[in-house]
């Protein structure tokens, strides 16, 4: 589980996350939704060890976030945007990886088949086109079979068929019973993987809970109609 207490943070003058607490459950699909500069990826590069924690507390298993990184070992994150020397070709940053953490695991085979990805990664990075870069980032997020996944805005630049995809692994990975974190401004997406969902709205939580509890609050049938409703009158106007 992880859990998040009276969490705090600015950059500078700019309050970025404002006392939030947020317990998320393991064994699902939680989505982190917002409007831009809601704090989203802030909340996530938190979890993740990446952003110093301003105020407040994130345990992820029991462990506090900021004692020891050993836990991120357990994790598999895919940025939004990802950054790798643009001279390696897919097959020597999957061989990096695995000798920087000293893992023989092996690529997930069946993700690169279905991604269409073998003939792609003998190539640089620099001459990959987006949509074949997000697939190589989806295979190093999965690369250790990590107990929990970060994922932020994974299916951004990937054509229908790499989408739907992705979110079957996402579902695959839940089954199993690990966790999923997961961004995206595509609320259809997350409509058909998520379980739960958090919104944020200017660095405060509006509504945790599960997405079907959010659609009878909202009296909506779609994540997306849920969300714009809560955006529109607040939380609580849409209860009520």
């Amino acid at each position: 589980m992880i859990r998040i207490r009276g969490l705090d943070k600015r950059f500078g003058g700019t309050h970025v996350l404002h006392e939030i607490d947020l317990d998320i459950v393991p064994g699902r699909v939680t989505a982190i939704v917002g409007p831009n500069g809601a704090g989203k990826t802030t909340l996530m590069k938190t979890i993740l060890g990446l952003t110093r924690v301003g105020g407040g507390q994130v345990f992820v298993d029991g462990e506090r976030v900021g004692d020891d990184p050993a836990y991120r070992a357990r994790i598999g994150y895919m940025p939004q945007i990802a950054r790798f020397p643009e001279n390696l070709t897919g097959v020597e940053l999957i061989a990096m990886l695995r000798d920087l953490r000293g893992d023989a695991t092996e690529p997930d085979e069946d993700l690169i088949a279905r991604f269409q990805l073998a003939d792609q990664l003998g190539k640089p990075l620099r001459v990959m086109s987006g949509g074949t870069r997000q697939k190589v980032n989806a295979v190093l997020a999965f690369l250790f079979r990590p107990e929990l996944l970060v994922l932020d805005e994974p299916t951004s630049g990937l054509d229908p068929v790499a989408s739907a995809t992705l979110k079957d692994k996402i579902v695959d990975v839940r089954k199993s019973g690990r966790t999923v974190i997961v961004t995206s401004h595509v609320l259809s997406d997350l409509d058909a993987i998520a379980d739960d969902i958090i919104f944020l709205n200017e660095g405060r939580v509006g509504f945790a809970g599960s997405v079907h509890n959010l659609k009878i609050a909202t009296r909506q049938l779609s994540l997306e109609r849920a969300i714009a409703q809560v955006m529109v009158a607040g939380v609580q106007g849409a209860v009520a």
